[in-house]
């Protein structure tokens, strides 16, 4: 956590009030990390919620729109979560230009909703002084006062109105309780103190002092930490059973995610499969037909039936994420991220990549060192992100057959899968590793970590957490995904005969003819060749790519893309195509934002190359020591 260093004037209220302020249009929603800000911004927006870029960085612009009863609307800008307003890391340089009025293409607010931790108020009142200081209509909400309540904390909120010169409200973002004050102030029907200016503080220990100051005259008294709390973390941060249960958590939701959602994706293969083979006896055949049935319904969909697994690791790491484990898991990988040269602010990065490496990169910008962060954003592909999921379960379905491995607890499948995730974060420490003893080298810097409370995960977070993954990867197969395989298909029948396409003697088999003696010591042949092209645009296009290439395939016409691979994938190819894609760089979105972070193409360059040769040599040794 950074101290402040920026506290400036802030207020103390008169007896008197001013008039109550006009409703407002656009509203700044700011506050520390682990406040519980997005679960209120989740809260006060619903569904209504857009996420982007904040122009020229790569820092993520939430949106979303709060309603009245009466048809009025509210736009609120969620910032990124920040402890000082001093402009030092990308974060706060946002913070503090969007509040300014600085940011182009973003409005600048008409007021603030200052979101702090009341079990942690101490620390977070630091935060108040600087947001009060710009002058913009303020409401203050301490968060999380089901906690303070149950766990002894006091408080006493017209006073510490009256210290801060600001109203406030004690709410409970998570259930729901006081977000009715938020809308009053949103409304413009909340009275606001009137503010006494006092003495600017200009370094730590008096904005410390002040925020003390603060407190103790509101009355302020913290909440114990509940006895189970401590039982917990006692248990989760041993050094030895801490390590063990991370472990087992991680196992327990990789066979999850391949057991429980198979037979889900299985059946909705099913149902893609036989609704193909109905359309195409409902349609008459033409090159039309084709593109409609072999290029968009079963290319798209046999990409969309592996959704059920990504969702459910999404749905593991909100959990795990919400309920305060994370940042404990955090403090127990910093330990061994000491040892290969990185940082505990690295794992949330790495963590998060695990679901895609592009947010993941962005993440980075938490991370002072610049070192540490290039570090960071060069070993995050290598953590097996949701777009490698799909290629996982079908070439594991596929060629290893689903026998005991360990009993009944963890199947050969599931061991595999296991082994993926381990060789890909086996392969990032190695890397960083050798970057963190060579040209990333630098001095280790202490890691500082506030622990959230443990609290219950809402079915409403993680619903909307689902819907938002849910989005992703709909708009990924609609476009990215679409827009392949309507191009692969216009390359399989050209040079157009006039009958059914040759797809050997088309673009697209020449392309990939050529690159066949490339790939062939590796077990593949020209077919998986287009795909590994194919899937430079996004990893999980090879599966709509070998699956129009097989339906459009006189020899593999009709059967499943599991049976239809065997045809050309022996086992050590298959696992030397695992292995291909556990280690290289088949993400062109994610080459683009190392670019834009890493501020040119030194880095990228020599990552994708880096990448390519490691997956190449690993997947030769795969094939020819299975074969």
């Amino acid at each position: 956590m950074s101290d402040c260093h920026d506290c400036h004037s802030c207020g103390s209220t008169s007896v008197a009030e001013l008039p109550r302020p006009a409703a407002v249009r656009t509203v700044a929603l700011v506050g520390p990390p682990n406040s519980g800000k997005t679960t209120l911004f989740n809260r006060l927006t619903g569904l209504r919620q857009k996420v982007a870029n904040f122009p020229g960085v790569t820092v993520e612009q939430h949106t979303g729109v709060a309603e009245f009863p009466d048809g009025r609307a509210v736009s609120i800008i969620d910032l990124p979560g920040i402890y000082s307003l001093q402009p030092r890391s990308e974060d706060e340089h946002v913070a503090f230009d969007v509040l300014h009025g600085k940011r182009a293409g973003t409005p600048k607010p008409e007021a603030v909703l200052l979101v702090l931790d009341s079990t942690n108020l101490a620390r977070h009142l630091m935060l108040a002084a600087p947001i009060l200081a710009l002058g913009l209509p303020t409401l203050i909400i301490l968060n999380m006062a089901d906690d303070l309540r149950n766990r002894g904390g006091k408080l006493d909120l017209k006073k510490l109105s009256k210290e801060l010169g600001a109203p406030v409200a004690l709410i409970s973002a998570r259930g729901g309780q006081g977000i009715g004050e938020v809308f009053d102030f949103l409304a413009g029907t909340m009275a606001k103190p009137s503010p006494t200016l006092l003495p600017i503080l200009q370094d730590v220990p008096k904005c410390r002092e002040w925020a003390g100051a603060v407190g103790s005259k509101a009355g302020y008294r913290a909440p114990i930490a509940p006895k189970w709390t401590r039982r917990l973390d006692s248990v989760f941060l041993h050094p030895v059973a801490g390590p063990v249960i991370f472990l087992l958590i991680v196992v327990g939701v990789i066979r999850t995610i391949f057991m429980a959602a198979q037979p889900i994706s299985d059946a909705a293969q099913a149902i893609i499969a036989s609704s193909g083979n109905w359309l195409a006896s409902a349609l008459p055949k033409s090159p039309l037909s084709s593109l409609a049935i072999d290029g968009v319904w079963k290319g798209v969909g046999n990409v969309l039936v592996f959704l059920p697994q990504v969702l459910l690791l999404f749905l593991f790491i909100g959990i795990l994420e919400d309920s305060g484990y994370l940042a404990r898991a955090a403090l127990i990988a910093d330990r061994t991220m000491a040892r290969v040269g990185l940082q505990g602010k690295s794992f949330i990065p790495l963590l998060s990549a695990y679901g895609c490496a592009v947010p993941a990169i962005m993440a980075t910008r938490t991370i002072e060192n610049k070192r540490d962060r290039i570090a960071t954003i060069l070993i995050a592909p290598f953590m097996t992100c949701s777009a490698r999921l799909p290629v996982y379960a079908l070439l594991i379905a596929a060629f290893i057959p689903n026998r005991n491995f360990i009993g009944s607890i963890i199947t050969a499948q599931v061991a595999a899968l296991l082994g993926l995730y381990l060789l890909g974060f086996v392969a990032a420490v190695v890397t960083a590793r050798l970057l963190k003893s060579s040209v990333l080298k630098s001095v280790q810097a202490p890691f500082l970590l506030e622990m959230p409370s443990y609290r219950w995960p809402t079915f409403q977070s993680l619903g909307l957490r689902l819907l938002d993954r849910s989005k992703v990867f709909l708009r990924r197969a609609g476009t990215v995904i679409l827009l392949v395989t309507v191009i692969l298909w216009i390359a399989t029948y050209l040079p157009y005969s006039g009958g059914k396409p040759l797809i050997e003697n088309s673009l697209a088999g020449t392309v990939g003819r050529t690159i066949e003696p490339i790939i062939k010591p590796l077990g593949f042949n020209w077919k998986i060749g287009i795909g590994l092209i194919t899937s430079l645009a996004a990893r999980e296009t090879i599966i709509s790519t070998l699956g129009l290439i097989y339906g459009m395939d006189p020899e593999s016409e009709g059967m499943q893309l599991q049976k239809a691979l065997h045809q050309d994938l022996s086992t050590g190819g298959a696992f030397a195509l695992l292995i291909f894609f556990a280690f290289a760089m088949q993400c062109m979105s994610t080459v683009a934002v190392v670019r834009r972070e890493t501020g040119g193409w030194t880095w990228p360059i020599l990552q994708f190359t880096y990448m390519g040769a490691l997956a190449y040599a690993g997947a030769f040794i795969a094939f020819h020591v299975i074969h």
